[in-house]
Order: structure tokens, then sequence, then C-alpha cells
């Protein structure tokens, strides 16, 4: 049997008799406590109507004292005039905040000092208020930050002239009004509506069957409150219970374009009846006892002892406890019901604690992986530039101290330092994602076995190396040298991993990533990719240092043993090459680093820097050499003034064009990429190549930022010299730009 049919045939077994004997005099008092008591409530609904009335006009002098305060004078501090409004609002509690908005629309200081940029053009009250030559603007909302009905008085605050210098803005809180309301009973309901019947503020009972905010647009209560006029009368509430009603009539209610009505259940007013009622029932007091018990000792058992469980396992979910259940044996019926429910929701919360918990330690390391790649992206810039100012002027000076071998000595040691700076710096950038790569279909089968005798003369006879390679692997579309690179970081991680000796496994395999596997990680769209995989029987690592492993600089491996760049370099080449790593790893059991290479499907091209000792060639071409850094531009323009070439400098991109339009006889543009003043070097190309179609373009940079390159390559034609540069790197550069067949 259901609760509400226990209720029901309980009540019925305790009052039908008593009713039965009672009801004729119980009716002749009824109807006259209710016409006396409806004639109370009239005047209490009209009182409060006052009341309202009294508040509005309360607010419309203050605004009007406000408006002349130096404080929210045009040209106020706005941080002064927020705390100038903030102290009226303390001083005025009723207002849930007081603001003004400029003409524009735009909201200039409020009450609560949250520097909050608002555009107000438009609300309602602030059209109404523009467009009012004076006096005050109402209008009945919902506060969106506080969620409080409250009515908006709004006042044009005008200049000598009519101008318009704000909209001074208070709101006064409705809710509050009718919490202070007079007392006629616990029980009397008041209501403030709206024109089209949304319920804008509540007391007493109305708040469990009317909160604010919900619509009586389609309720007879509405219609009979929304018919206009000072009226009283009895409508049925949604439940089916009578209640009578008083509506209030007054100028500033229409004004506003609100309804003021006070309610009361109809059997508060009968209380005096009800009370006779109850004498006339004493006489039958013996035999309601008896039922009555009854009905304690059935709502004990069935209702009370289980509705306590319930209250149990909702106190430990409000303390945080997901974890807590009712446990088994569940009654029958709606309250059983409502035990299995509860369970079944506490556990989903928990799943979705867990969910949510997992979500925001990847968002988190994303966010730091992106931060740190940011900075190191930037510092990469400078600092190739200073390592192009050391090494340029290094090697320039070798050739002037012929004959001095301690000097020429010291001078090496200064150019190989700067070129072991520079490396440091590619790692830096390879991290960061901001390397020039040359991704083509590449077959990692055939990589990994060219790399076989390589890799084992390098780690070692104490190494086993295995291959282990997929029959039909897909090309994977991804830089061949980089990758190199990469798999020999992780070879030589693996093998410091492995000092006693282990078995590294290199395995590849085409791989499919679900959705699935998708949504875990965030960072990687299903597809189809190429697996790399590199395995050791080493160490391990700690699962504290495992979310950490990719970041530069950090290291497990002993003071002076490693950089902390090899895994960075390869999680930011990989990221920068459309793909994913992964890795996984236990003490004591080994690691497994897996890459994952988008499937080629098509081909791209690159300019690097010479790695071998060729001659110089030289040139008596023109060069414009434009460069923003003072020193770094002194270094190249002797560099290619000594390797014959006449030299124009230039220092940023306006100045460039100035030359072009002036000379026509600049064969090649050696422009930096990142240059100040709103043109950076592709945008000069661009705006050079429309004036002189024929001109040739090379492009040198420490750090891209994707002017030319776009994800990680780049564009069709570009050639690009990577700072810092040796002077034959620029010989090369510089040749191969002018041999170039102009697109």
């Amino acid at each position: 049997m259901s609760i509400r049919s226990r209720l029901l045939l309980l009540t019925l077994l305790a009052t039908l008799l008593p009713v039965l004997l009672g009801a004729a005099r119980f009716l002749q008092m009824r109807q006259a406590s209710i016409e006396e008591d409806t004639q109370q409530l009239a005047a209490l609904v009209h009182q409060q109507a006052g009341l309202l009335n009294e508040r509005v006009l309360g607010t419309t002098q203050l605004l009007y004292g406000l408006a002349r305060a130096d404080d929210l004078l045009p040209g106020a501090d706005r941080a002064s005039c927020s705390a100038f409004l903030s102290e009226v609002r303390e001083a005025y509690p009723q207002y849930t905040g007081i603001l003004t908005i400029l003409p524009d629309g735009r909201l200039y200081c409020d009450s609560l000092r949250t520097g909050r940029e608002l555009d107000l053009r438009d609300r309602a009250y602030f059209k109404a208020a523009v467009a009012a030559p004076g006096g005050v603007v109402l209008e009945p909302v919902f506060g969106r930050l506080t969620g409080l009905a409250v009515m908006q008085v709004a006042h044009p605050v005008r200049s000598k002239e009519g101008e318009l210098l704000f909209v001074l803005l208070a709101s006064l809180n409705l809710q509050k009004l009718v919490e202070d309301r007079p007392t006629f009973s616990p029980q009397t309901q008041l209501l403030l509506l709206s024109e089209k019947g949304q319920v804008l503020a509540t007391s007493g009972m109305a708040g469990a069957g009317n909160p604010a905010g919900a619509s009586l647009a389609d309720t007879a209560l509405f219609k009979f409150i929304g018919a206009g006029g000072r009226r009283t009368g009895e409508v049925g509430d949604q439940g089916g219970q009578g209640q009578v009603w008083a509506v209030a009539e007054h100028p500033l209610l229409k004004q506003a374009g609100i309804h003021l009505a006070a309610g009361v259940p109809k059997h508060v007013l009968v209380q005096e009846a009800d009370q006779r009622f109850r004498q006339d029932l004493m006489f039958l007091a013996a035999t309601a006892l008896v039922l009555f018990l009854a009905m304690w000792t059935v709502a004990e058992v069935s209702i009370r002892r289980q509705v306590d469980r319930i209250t149990h396992m909702a106190q430990q979910l409000i303390g945080g406890d997901l974890s807590a259940r009712i446990e088994a044996p569940l009654p029958r019926g709606e309250l059983g019901d409502l035990m299995a429910l509860l369970n079944q929701t506490a556990q989903s919360l928990e799943q979705q604690r867990s969910d949510i918990a997992e979500l925001n330690a990847r968002l988190q390391k994303s966010q730091r992986m992106e931060a740190i790649g940011q900075l190191t992206g930037g510092i990469a810039h400078d600092f190739n530039n200073l390592l192009l100012v050391v090494s340029g002027s290094a090697e320039m000076m070798l050739e002037e101290v012929t004959g001095h071998p301690d000097q020429i000595q010291l001078l090496q040691s200064i150019t190989k330092a700067a070129r072991r700076g520079g490396a440091l710096t590619q790692r830096l950038l390879a991290f960061a994602g901001k390397q020039a790569l040359d991704p083509k279909p590449l077959d990692l089968n055939r990589l990994v076995a060219g790399l076989d005798p390589m890799l084992r003369r390098t780690l070692g006879e104490h190494i086993q190396i295995e291959l282990i390679r997929a029959g039909g692997l897909w090309p994977a579309l991804v830089d061949q040298s980089q990758l190199e690179n990469a798999l020999l970081n992780l070879c030589l991680n693996a093998r410091d991993a492995m000092p006693g000796g282990g078995r590294l496994t290199i395995e590849t395999a085409n791989v499919r990533l679900d959705e699935a596997y998708a949504a875990r990680t965030g960072d990687i769209p299903p597809g189809q990719y190429v697996m790399l995989a590199v395995s050791d029987t080493g160490q391990g690592i700690a699962p504290e240092h495992l979310q950490r492993v990719f970041e530069p600089f950090f290291t497990t491996k002993e003071t002076g043993k490693g950089t902390g760049l090899g895994l960075s370099m390869v999680y930011g080449f990989v990221k920068q090459s459309a793909g994913h790593v992964a890795i996984y790893s236990e003490l004591l059991q080994g690691t497994s680093v897996k890459l994952y290479l988008p499937r080629a499907s098509g081909a791209a091209a690159v300019f690097a820097t010479a790695e071998g000792e060729d001659s110089i060639v030289g040139g008596s071409e023109t060069v414009l050499l434009v460069e923003d850094d003072d020193a770094v531009r002194q270094v190249a323009l002797t560099a290619l003034r000594s390797l014959g070439y006449t030299v124009i400098e230039a220092n940023d991109g306006p100045s460039a064009m100035a030359v072009l339009e002036q000379r026509d006889d600049v064969q090649l543009l050696f422009t930096d990429i990142v240059m100040p003043g709103g043109m950076n070097g592709r945008a000069l190309a661009d705006a050079a190549r429309r004036w002189r179609p024929d001109l040739k373009v090379l492009y040198t940079s420490g750090y891209t930022e994707n002017a030319i390159v776009h994800q990680g390559r780049l564009d069709e034609g570009a050639l690009l010299l990577s700072k810092p540069y040796r002077r034959i790197d620029l010989d090369r550069a510089v040749r191969t730009a002018l041999a170039q067949k102009t697109v």
C-alpha cells in the first residue's frame, strides 16, 4: 500500500466520526469568521501597497539627493564613485545595489565594487530613463547576480541644458519588502506579480507553492488578481484548497506594472470556529485516542523509521560522503522506491566526482605545459639573437687573429659554446612547438632498421635490443631528422634506466584511436595513427614524477647526468607533428613511451642550415638586410659584406619598403620574421613582392610565431635560416635564395 493510501486511511479513521458530529455547528461559525477576517486581509494588502509607495518615494528622494553628490559627477574617479555608492547602500540595506550608467549604456560604478564592464543599453528601464525628461522610471525585474526580485528605480540625471549626464539606478529589494509586512497571520500569503503573471516576491506559505520566478499566468489565481481593482474573493489553489485573497489598487502599482495581493488559507479565517469544533471533540477523546494510537504505531513503523534512514543518508551526502548508502532490506511502496533512487543517485554522484577530478587533473597539466611552452619559446627568441651576435663576432674575429694560437683557441671555444647554446634553444623550441618541421611520408620500419646498427654501438653490449616491426605498416607524416633525434633520446633514456643491463624493445604498429581514447587524453582527435614505442626493463618512474617528465629541465637522474630536455623535446616535437605521446611506467618493472604519429596523406618542404663544412662562395648581388636588433643587424651586415655582397640595412618593415621604392637594384630581401611596428617579416615580403614580383626573399628568426610556419610546417616556397647561424650557413642560404625561382 502506498504512503498516500495509508495516510488517507488513518486520517479517515481518526476524523470521520468527529467531523460528522460537529459539522453543523462548525459550518455556522465558519462563514461569519471568513467575512470578518476578509476585511482585515483587505486592509493589510492596502497598507502594504502604501508601504511600497513610501519606499519608492523614499528611493526617489534618495536618488535626487545622490544626483547632486560630487562623487557621482562626470569625470569622478570610478573607484571613489563605487566606494561612495557602497557606503550609501550599507546605510540603506533595503537596496540590493545602487549604480550609475553612462549615456552610452555602460556601467560606470556600482555599490558592489565589482569593477564589471556591462552594457545596459538593452535594459528597458535604461531606455525609458534616457527618453524621460526627469523623474524616475520603475521596472520590476530579477537581479542577475542576486536572483532577487527588485524594483529598478532609474533617475536620469541631466545638466541644466537638458543633456543626459548619467542614469542613477537603485534596486529596491521587493523580497525584503514583503518579508517586512505587518502581521495578520503566520500563514498569510503576500504576492508581488508582474503583468505577465511571474511571481516577483513572496512571503509566508506562498513560497511553498509559488516561489519567486514561478509563472502563474494560466492559473485561476492570476486571472483573479490581474482583473484589476480593489477586490476580495476566494480562489482555489493548485491542491484544490480554498484561499481567500485581497487585491490592492494603487497608482504606483499600475505605473510599475505589478500586482499586489494577500491571501490566507480559508481554514485560517475560521480558527475560532475550529476552536469550538475541537471542544466538541473532547467527549470523543477516548475513541479518537485509540484511533490515533493506531495511526501512530503504523506511522512509526512504516513511515518515520524509514524517513529516518533517508534523512541519515541525506546528512551523509550533505557532509560530502558520497559512499553513503541505505542498506537492505528496503520497504515496499514509494519509500522503498525513493531509497533505491537515492542509492543510485549517490553512486552516480560518486562516479561524477571521480570523473571531474580526473578531468581537472588533465586540464591543469595541459595548462601548465602550455604556459611553460609559451615561456620557453619567448626565451629562445631573445637567446638566439644573443648567440648570433656572439658566434658571428667570434667567427669574424677568427679571420683577423692569424698567427695567435691562444686567441684562436679562445675564439673557437666561444663559437663551440655558442653552437651548444643554439642546440639548447632548438630543444626549447621543440618543446614549445615553435620549430620549423619538414614532414614527409616516412616508413618507420625502414627508419628503425637503418638506426639499429648505430643504436647497438651507442647503447653498448649490455643492452639487448629487440625490434618488433609491424607488417603492412602505414607511412607516417613526420620530420625524419627530428624523429631520429626523438628516438635516440628515448633510447638513451632507456639505457640510463638500465645501468646493469636489460632489454630495449622498439616496436611499430598501425593503430586506430577511437573517440573514447581521444576523450580521455583530450589532446588528439580520433583516427588512424602510426605508433612507435620504446620500452625498457629498467628502474621505472615513480608515480609522483610521471606527470612531470615532459616538463623542461625536470629529470629523475642524478645531478650532472641529465639536462631534463630530452623528453620535453620529444613531447613538443610530437605535439607539433599533430601526434600524441603516452608514457607508462612501474617502479622496478620498466617504462614504455609510445609515440602516435599521423598517417601520411601528403608532403611538405623546409630549408635547414648546413651541418658540414663547405667552401664559401660569396657573391656581389645587392641585399636588403632588415633586422630590428642593432647588434644582430651589425653582425649580419659585416658577414654579408665580408662575403662580397652590397648590403643596404633597415631596422623595420616601413624603412625597408622605403628603400625598395627608391632603389630597383635590390636582388634579395633578407629579413627577420619577428619585428615590432605592426609589420613582421612575412608582411614585409608580401608587400615587397607586390611592388617587386621578381624579388627573392630569405627569412631568418629564432622564433617564427607562425608567420611563415603553420601547423609546424613552412609555407610552400619559403626559405628560413634559423638563428644562430654561422657565416657558412649564411652564405649557403643566400646563394640558395638567389638561385630559387620566384613563385
